[in-house]
């Protein structure tokens, strides 16, 4: 299957949720966000959101500032 990540083409196996798509990027930490063709999908979806052919990802990482 073929999905785009920040505007970066990625071939995955299966249908992954977006749950275990973060583990496998090592990007599943306090902070994450992320839209699936421009929605934004709340972490509580995380685990039973399955990817399909041709999503579009965002994932956004929020940072604190002073």
């Amino acid at each position: 299957m073929n999905i785009t990540i920040n505007d970066s083409s990625m071939t995955l196996d299966g249908s992954p949720t977006l749950a275990e798509l973060l583990e496998q990027l090592s990007r599943h930490q306090p902070g994450t966000a992320l839209a699936v063709n421009q929605q934004i999908i709340p972490h509580d979806r995380w685990a039973s959101f399955h990817l399909q052919e041709g999503d579009e990802l965002v994932i956004f990482q929020a940072i604190a500032g002073g």
